[in-house]
């Protein structure tokens, strides 16, 4: 295996590009998850209300991720991933003049859609633009960049919420709308996507994806997606609201700034577990690090989920929840690419992974409505089923560990 030394330059240029893209996806989209306390009491919504909101950006989502995956298909990856982190950073401007909950609900939804949009082109471009045997490498830094954007959505939080309030947070999330320019000027479309844009003879059309081996491939992509997606919004939309609530309604007990310090920590795991997640999957294969990372899940959920009052134990098991419930998400970008063939790549991984958003965008308005009649305890924990789920569906797919997308099938 040759070394990360090796690898063109325009190559890390095209991973350089994706990965601010998505950590500043990231840093808008969960802007609204620490703000979510401080809107529901300003306009005096419930739980499932929230949840609601949640589910609307979610629905979305898919609904970008789809149209983007598409978009990307025909004119480009670079020029779809543009377009989406235009979309995405105006709409979180506009959240900051919303006045009623009709207009958190449009605005939600338009950052939903180019959040959407980012990771569909993003991803694709990012696998065809570096070689197989360090695929999943880039991928997972490409993805670690959303606990760095997390990251800087909890600072900002701590710094901006509390003295000047949830409008003037969503105001500064309106800035990353700059690099869709930076992107569009300085990075290059794939050779890949370029000499299957050339060749007329290779052609497929979208009604391909509906037979034969690569229908089987879709719906299980998308059951996989939808498993993890379920597990992964129901659990991070409530996690600063679970901080933030006192220990009589179920919560932590945390102030508002503390319980983002809480979540900072939480996202240092999860950036360790992106990381190596790619390491361990180039190394050991696909399905073996995603399953060890299910099984981690599984367990650390519902003991996170029961500590609640116990500052010291959340403190200790935080960084593990960040790094086995989310670091598995590189694998995504790799395995999906490498299942489809070049001509519908985008537009087979948008509709896998996003199908997944459609489904997880009814789990935090449940979630919420859970909460809203039993508390945080039980609706939290049983996360942990849809982890252990898509650990053994996983192994109903091929592995794909050094596959040449050249001759994906």
């Amino acid at each position: 295996m040759s070394s990360l030394r090796s690898v063109p330059a325009r190559a890390w240029k095209a991973l350089a590009g994706a990965q601010l893209g998505w950590m500043l996806d990231a840093m808008d989209f969960l802007l609204f998850t620490f703000a979510l306390r401080a809107i529901q009491q300003e306009f005096a919504l419930s739980s499932r209300s929230m949840g609601m909101l949640t589910s609307v950006a979610l629905v979305a989502s898919a609904i970008g991720g789809i149209t983007f995956g598409r978009l990307a298909d025909r004119i480009g990856r670079v020029a779809a991933m543009s377009l989406s982190i235009l979309c995405y950073s105006l709409a979180t401007g506009g959240l900051a003049f919303s006045s009623t909950l009709g207009q958190l609900v449009f605005w939600r939804a338009l950052v939903g859609f180019g959040m959407g949009g980012e990771w569909s082109a993003g991803s694709v471009l990012v696998s065809e633009s570096w070689p197989a045997e360090h695929r999943a490498k880039a991928v997972a830094m490409m993805q670690a960049s959303w606990a760095v954007g997390a990251l800087l959505a909890a600072g900002l939080s701590s710094l901006i919420l509390e003295p000047y309030g949830w409008r003037a947070l969503f105001l500064i999330g309106a800035l990353p709308a700059v690099l869709a320019f930076f992107v569009r000027r300085n990075i290059e479309e794939p050779e890949l996507w370029k000499a299957s844009r050339a060749s007329s003879a290779r052609k497929r059309s979208l009604s391909s994806l509906a037979s034969g081996t690569l229908l089987r491939r879709v719906l299980l992509g998308s059951l996989l997606s939808s498993c993890v997606l379920v597990a992964y919004w129901g659990l991070i939309t409530w996690l600063p609201t679970f901080l933030a609530t006192s220990t009589s309604g179920g919560g932590a007990g945390l102030s508002l700034t503390k319980s983002a310090r809480w979540l900072i920590l939480m996202q240092l795991g999860a950036l360790a577990g992106y990381l190596s997640f790619g390491w361990i999957a180039d190394r050991f294969g696909r399905r073996p690090a995603f399953t060890m990372f299910m099984i981690g899940a599984s367990i650390v959920v519902p003991v996170y989920a029961y500590a609640a009052g116990n500052a010291r134990v959340l403190l200790l098991v935080g960084p593990l929840l960040g790094y086995f419930a989310h670091g598995y998400f590189s694998l995504f970008g790799a395995l999906l690419s490498e299942l489809f063939p070049t001509e519908i790549r985008a537009t087979a991984q948008g509709f896998c992974y996003n199908i997944g958003r459609l489904v997880a965008a009814a789990s935090p308005y449940f979630i919420g409505a859970a909460i809203d009649a039993g508390g945080f305890r039980v609706a939290l924990a049983s996360m942990s089923f849809f982890f252990a789920l898509a650990g053994g569906i996983i192994w109903l797919l091929p592995e794909t560990k050094a596959t040449e997308l050249g001759a994906t099938v």
